[in-house]
């Protein structure tokens, strides 16, 4: 993954945009994108910073707040699908895909398909 331009660069690349040259000639100048050099002056523009924004991390789980009631439930009926799950959740006002149920399923290890032995005794 591609990391920021270091902010010393992007203060040149700023002060040479604003002594007159274009955000491409300051592009070339500094060795850097012409995207980069424009993304960067729109940034300056907008926010009067030339600090980069935020980069990576990851967005909280929808589902932690209802991880308990979501394996307590798999508890009492341990055939549920993730389908009936989604809906159950948005009964109790939580809209979400049965991929999110899925996806929260996956991190607690807990299986999502019927075992093949269980499905031959039936």
């Amino acid at each position: 993954m591609a990391k920021p331009l270091d902010n010393d660069l992007r203060a040149r690349i700023v002060a040479a945009v604003e002594a007159g040259m274009s955000c491409r000639a300051a592009a070339a100048r500094f060795d850097t994108s012409e995207s980069a050099a424009i993304k960067l002056l729109q940034r300056y523009r907008a926010t009067g910073s030339i600090k980069p924004g935020r980069m990576g991390g990851h967005k909280p789980l929808k589902l932690a707040a209802w991880r308990d009631w979501l394996m307590q439930r798999i508890g009492q009926k341990p055939d549920i699908t993730t389908r009936e799950l989604a809906d159950e959740l948005a009964e109790r006002g939580m809209t979400v895909s049965h991929v999110s149920v899925w996806n929260l399923l996956q991190r607690e290890d807990q299986t999502h398909k019927k075992k093949r032995a269980r499905q031959r005794a039936g």
